[in-house]
C-alpha cells in the first residue's frame, strides 16, 4: 500500500532558518518539495564529485574482494588526501601501462630479428655500411637475391620472410630496390633493453597495485565519510534552493511531505519552538512522494515493481496484488522440483553469509524456489525426469494430481484469465477509491459481461438452466453490461459521445484481450521447455557415457553437471523475465496502473 502523506509549509524567521534545518534533518521525516528542479552550478559540481567518488569506492571494493588482506598501512586519514593519492596512483599506473604497451609493440617488431647489439651496428655504419631491415611475403622471397646482393636471411615468421640488406658507400649512388619488399624502421633499443624495461615497468606497477590494495583495505572508510560529507552538502544546497524568501527576505518558506504516521515528533518540535507551519491533505495534481508499506511477503516483491516504475501517489500500489501471481508463474515456468530444491538449499546457505542488504533479495529467491518445488511436483518433473512416464509403484497414487502437457496448457490459459479479471477488479476498486462509483461503471460492465456471461454459458452447457432461462439471463447480462459500457462509461458526458467511446473501447478490449490471454501460453511453453531440456541432458548422459568402468560414470556425471547447470541458468532467467513481462504488460494494463511517482526521500 501507499503510505498517506501530509503536506507541511514552514515559515521560519531568516536568522533561525539554519538551526531549523538542522533540527529538520535530525528528525528526518520531511521530504522537501522541489520547486526548482534544475540544480545550481555548485550542485552540479558536487554531483560530479559524488559520481567520481562512487566510482572510486566501487573500484576499491573490487580490488579488496580480489586481493588478500595486507598489514595496515594507514598513510592518510583524510578523505580528500586519500582521493588525491588514488588519482595520483591511477595516473601513474595508466602511464606505465601506456609505456608498456609501446614497449611490447617494439618487442614484437624486434623478435623476428633476434637480440643483437645496436652499438656494433652503429660502429659498422661508421665504417661505411648501411643496414636495411626488410620483410616480404614468404612466397615472394627470391633466394637468388642473396647471390646478387649482400643479404643476410633471418627467417620466416607468421607467413613473412625477414632479411637484412647490407649496402656499402658505392651502393648509395644507386639505391637497391627489391620488388614487393617493405622496409622496417627498428627501435633505438635492443631486444634485451626493451624486455628489461618491460619487466621494470611491471614491477613498478606491482608496487603501485600493492599501495592501491592497502588503500582499498584500510582507507575506504575515509572515502565513505568524504562521500557522506558531499551528499550532505548537496542535500543542504537543494533545501536552500527550494526555499523562497517572503516578507522582503525576513521569512523563509519551505514545503515538504511527511508520512501521516510520523508527524508526532515533528509537530512537537514545531509547537515547542513556536514555528509557524500549515498542514494540508494532498490534492489532485500534487507531486506527492511515494512510500510503500506492505506485509512481509509482498515487501519482497517491491524491487520487482520498482524495475518498472513507482506508482503515482493517488493510484494503487499493485505489489501485493501481483506478488502471489508472480511467485506462481515463476514456479510453473521453471517447473522442476529438483531444480527448485537445489536453488532453495543454495539460497538458504548463502543467506547466512551475505550482507544484511542482500538478505531480502535472497529471501525472494527462496520464496520463488519454494514455489518451484510445489509447481514442479504438479508438473511432474524432477531433474528432467518425467514422472508421469515412470512405472514406479510408489508413484501411482501421486500421478493423479500431476498435469500432462494438455492440462498444463489449459491451466496457463485459466491462470491468465483469472489474473486479467482480477486486474479489472483492482482497476474498479482504484477508480472508486479515487473518483467514485460512477466512474467505475464501464469496468464493472466488462466484468459483468465476462463473468456473468461465462456463468450463464457454463450453466446452460451443463443443463443446469432451461433454454428459456438461459436466454433471459443472457439478455439481462448483455443489457446491463451494454448500458454500463456504452451509455454510462463517463458521467456527465453526452450519451452519443459515450456511445462512440464505448464502441472504440469495445474494439480495443476485444483485440487486446485476446492478445493478453494468449500471452499466458508462455507459462506452458517455458515449463515444458525446462523439463524437455533436462530430459535431453539425461538421455545424452546415458548414451554418450559408453561402457568403460569408472570412465563411463565420470563422463555421465560431467554431462549431467554441465547440462543441468546450463539448463538451470537459462530456465531461471526465462522464469524471471517472462512473469515480469506478464506483470508489467498484461496485468498492469488491465489493473489500470499509473506510474510516474517519485520515491519518498526524507531530508536526514
Amino acid at each position: 500500500m501507499i503510505v498517506p502523506m501530509i503536506k507541511y509549509s514552514f515559515l521560519v524567521y531568516h536568522s533561525d532558518y539554519n538551526a531549523f534545518l538542522k533540527e529538520l534533518k535530525r528528525i528526518g521525516v520531511v521530504h522537501i518539495q522541489k520547486k526548482q528542479k534544475e540544480p545550481s552550478s555548485e550542485m552540479q559540481e558536487l554531483y560530479r564529485k559524488i559520481s567520481e567518488l562512487k566510482r572510486t569506492i566501487k573500484n576499491l571494493e573490487t580490488i579488496k574482494n580480489k586481493t588478500e588482506k595486507q598489514p595496515p598501512k594507514r598513510i592518510f586519514t583524510d578523505g580528500e588526501k586519500v582521493l588525491a593519492r588514488i588519482y595520483k596512483l591511477e595516473n601513474a599506473m595508466e602511464n606505465i601501462r601506456q609505456q608498456t604497451s609501446i614497449l611490447e609493440k617494439e618487442e614484437k617488431s624486434l623478435e623476428p630479428w633476434g637480440d643483437f647489439s645496436l652499438e656494433h651496428l652503429h660502429q659498422l655504419e661508421k665504417e661505411g655500411f648501411t643496414f636495411r631491415f626488410l620483410t616480404i611475403s614468404s612466397s615472394k622471397y627470391r633466394e637468388e637475391w642473396e647471390y646478387e646482393h649482400f643479404i643476410r636471411s633471418v627467417g620466416d615468421f607468421g607467413g613473412r620472410h625477414y632479411f637484412v640488406l647490407i649496402e656499402t658507400d658505392k651502393d648509395k649512388t644507386r639505391q637497391i630496390e627489391l620488388p614487393n619488399t617493405e622496409e622496417i624502421k627498428l627501435p633505438d633499443k635492443s631486444l634485451t633493453q626493451i624486455r628489461t624495461e618491460i619487466i621494470n615497468n611491471r614491477n613498478r606497477e606491482k608496487v603501485l597495485h600493492a599501495v592501491m590494495n592497502s588503500i582499498a583495505h584500510y582507507e575506504t572508510d575515509c572515502l565513505l565519510k568524504y562521500l557522506k560529507k558531499y551528499t550532505e552538502e548537496v542535500e543542504e544546497l537543494n533545501v536552500l534552493r527550494q526555499t523562497t524568501e517572503e516578507a522582503e527576505g525576513t521569512v523563509s518558506l519551505v514545503e515538504g511531505w511527511t508520512p501521516e504516521a510520523n508527524t508526532q515528533e515533528l509537530d512537537d518540535y514545531l509547537e515547542k519552538n513556536n514555528i509557524l507551519y500549515l498542514t494540508q491533505q494532498p490534492e489532485e495534481g500534487d507531486e506527492v512522494p511515494v512510500l510503500l508499506k506492505n506485509n512481509r511477503f509482498a515487501r519482497l516483491f517491491e524491487p520487482i515493481g520498482e524495475m518498472y516504475d513507482f506508482p503515482k501517489f493517488q493510484s494503487l500500489d499493485l505489489t501485493p496484488f501481483f506478488a502471489p501471481f508472480f511467485m506462481l508463474f515463476f514456479g510453473i515456468c521453471l517447473g522442476d522440483t529438483g531444480y527448485g530444491l537445489l536453488i532453495l538449499i543454495a539460497v538458504l546457505f548463502a543467506r547466512k553469509k551475505v550482507a544484511p542488504s542482500l538478505k531480502p533479495i535472497l529471501s525472494l529467491a527462496a520464496v520463488l524456489a519454494s514455489a518451484t518445488v510445489v509447481c514442479g511436483f504438479f508438473c511432474g518433473t524432477v531433474f528432467g525426469i518425467p514422472l508421469l512416464k515412470m512405472e514406479w509403484t510408489w508413484l501411482t497414487s501421486l500421478k493423479k494430481v500431476m498435469l500432462d502437457s494438455d492440462q498444463l496448457f489449459n491451466v496457463a490459459l485459466i491462470l491468465g484469465g483469472v489474473q486479467i479479471l482480477f486486474g479489472m477488479f483492482v482497476k474498479a476498486y482504484g477508480i472508486i477509491r479515487r473518483y467514485g462509483w460512477a466512474y467505475s461503471l464501464e469496468t464493472w460492465g466488462w466484468l459483468i459481461l465476462f463473468i456473468g456471461g461465462g456463468i450463464v454459458y457454463l450453466a446452460s452447457d451443463k443443463e443446469l438452466l432451461s433454454p428459456d432461462m438461459s436466454r433471459y439471463l443472457a439478455i439481462g447480462v448483455l443489457s446491463i453490461a451494454g448500458l454500463f459500457i456504452f451509455i454510462l462509461n463517463t458521467p456527465g458526458r453526452n450519451p452519443l459521445i459515450n456511445f462512440g467511446a464505448g464502441l472504440w473501447n469495445t474494439f480495443n478490449m476485444a483485440t487486446g484481450l485476446i492478445g493478453d490471454l494468449l500471452s499466458y501460453i508462455r507459462l506452458f511453453a517455458l515449463g515444458l521447455c525446462s523439463g524437455v531440456m533436462g530430459f535431453v541432458f539425461n538421455e545424452l548422459a546415458m548414451e554418450l557415457s559408453g561402457d568403460i568402468p569408472l570412465v563411463s560414470q565420470l563422463v555421465m556425471v560431467i554431462i549431467l553437471l554441465v547440462g543441468h547447470s546450463l539448463n538451470i541458468f537459462m530456465s531461471c532467467l526465462g522464469s524471471f523475465v517472462h512473469p515480469m513481462r506478464l506483470t508489467f504488460v498484461e496485468f498492469y494494463k488491465n489493473a489500470g496502473f499509473q506510474g510516474g511517482g517519485k520515491k519518498y526521500m526524507p531530508y536526514c
